[in-house]
């Protein structure tokens, strides 16, 4: 397993064409996916044919220093999810998105925070980015409190898109928040 990037409790690695039991799994939990689809699962053929394929040519595009990365615990080597670290479809290199899915039993440990943490670094010391943003539903307040902890501030808000279908708190719409690199080194 190659690491992509080392914290004091994860290992973050480029997913493989073998990983899609993984992913499958975690979008498989209905709290996982409730702010995403209302809690209905990715199908695994969505997944295996067309999900973890873009995945993988993400590091084509990106040379391997962005995209989507796996998550394990380095104490027993457990997938716990995975972080994102990439620019928006048409998006210029040095604004980047970031973003994680965790599985349940890893929620409340902190790594969303320390595995975010590690990509803001990355991102702002190696890969030559000047921002990075992320968005979440604005009633997601687990989502929202990390992002400020890693010092994003909230730049606006958006309606949710009418194609999203039944969410528990929809009706509030988005947040994004973003952090500069002159930020991130006074932070």
């Amino acid at each position: 397993m190659e690491t992509y990037l080392e914290t004091e409790r994860l290992l973050l690695r480029r997913f493989t064409a073998d990983d899609a039991d993984l992913l499958i799994e975690l979008d498989s939990d209905p709290a996982v996916m409730r702010y995403l689809t209302g809690g209905r699962p990715t199908a695994p053929e969505t997944i295996r044919e067309r999900y973890l394929p873009n995945v993988l040519a993400g590091y084509q595009k990106w040379d391997g220093d962005l995209g989507l990365f796996a998550a394990h615990e380095k104490d027993g080597g457990a997938f716990i999810g995975w972080f994102i670290l990439r620019p928006a479809p048409q998006g210029p290199l040095d604004d980047v998105e970031l973003g994680y899915r965790l599985r349940r039993a890893a929620w409340g440990n902190g790594y969303a925070t320390e595995g975010s943490r590690a990509l803001l670094g990355k991102a702002f010391t190696e890969l030559g980015v000047r921002r990075v943003w992320a968005d979440t539903m604005a009633v997601n307040q687990g989502s929202r409190r990390i992002m400020e902890k890693l010092g994003m501030t909230l730049v606006r808000s958006f309606p949710t898109p009418a194609d999203i279908g039944a969410i528990e708190g929809a009706e509030h719409g988005g947040v994004v928040y973003e952090i500069t690199r002159e930020r991130w080194e006074r932070h």
